[in-house]
């Protein structure tokens, strides 16, 4: 294979990819990677506004046109919107990643849900995170499909976590003389049911011409304190937290002709976490 032919294969030129949570963490990164590689990107997001500033941003730094998006990824109508916002100003869509989930801080604001055992978990936050992390890729995968079956292409990512793979080392968000805190139930059966909707989806769409994925990511650093990040890196076999950036590269072979041999498979890139 000579340079120009691997080149080609990670080439987005002319395609078209929506990236739910467009504005978040991990958002913001895949939506600068894949339009760096040639992608028009439109990032959707519940914060409107954030999504907006982030298409000029993107514009100003690749050169692609990007668009941002006001989406509830929880509400079908919203999400429809969506995907008919995209088909009128870019005509298709190749590339759906499907990374909005809500996953709560540990902060002030969101102490009810780390503080409540799982014996007290509140059904509110549960159908919530729920209808947010799962049933918000389910709709966003269905409303894509369409399209997509339409071209006879396409390619889907369901965004994992390790914690989608093994349960949660609650031992990580505890602090010797403060109230016990847990990472809460719900993220870690979504992102597992991120890897089922993936299988399930792969063969679904067998002999369509559309892929689906999952990509796994480990912990990344955002302004952790030390102690979590000592105590994070310490179960890793690289012995560190991953950087923002290192995310986007894993992403954009999955969507790109580079992957063009897999459907159905997580790709984990955690570090080594899993691998113990």
């Amino acid at each position: 294979m000579t340079d120009h032919d691997l080149r080609k294969r990670f080439d987005l030129s002319g395609r078209v990819a929506i990236i739910t949570g467009g504005s978040g963490l991990l958002g913001t990164g895949y939506c600068h990677t894949l339009a760096a590689a040639g992608a028009h990107v439109a990032a959707a997001d519940i914060d409107g506004g954030a999504a907006s500033r982030l298409a000029q941003e993107v514009t100003k730094a690749s050169g692609a046109e990007a668009i941002g998006l006001a989406t509830d990824v929880a509400d079908r109508d919203s999400v429809r919107a969506m995907a008919a916002g995209v088909l009128e100003r870019f005509g298709r869509i190749d590339i759906l990643v499907n990374n909005a989930a809500l996953d709560p801080k540990f902060d002030a604001s969101h102490s009810s849900q780390h503080a409540s055992r799982f014996e007290d978990f509140p059904l509110e936050a549960w159908q919530q995170a729920l209808a947010v992390n799962v049933t918000g890729m389910f709709l966003c995968a269905q409303v894509v499909a369409r399209p997509m079956l339409k071209a006879g292409r396409g390619v889907i990512v369901n965004v994992s976590s390790t914690y989608g793979l093994v349960g949660p080392d609650q031992r990580l968000y505890q602090r010797e003389g403060q109230p016990p805190q847990f990472k809460p139930v719900t993220y870690s059966v979504a992102k597992s049911a991120a890897i089922g909707l993936t299988r399930y989806l792969a063969t679904y769409f067998a002999g369509t011409g559309i892929r689906v994925n999952t990509l796994t990511p480990g912990g990344v650093i955002a302004g952790h304190d030390d102690e979590f990040v000592r105590r994070y890196s310490a179960k890793t076999v690289l012995g560190r937290m991953a950087e923002r950036d290192e995310m986007g590269s894993a992403l954009l072979f999955l969507v790109s002709d580079a992957s063009s041999y897999m459907t159905g498979s997580n790709l984990v890139v955690d570090g080594g976490w899993t691998a113990w």
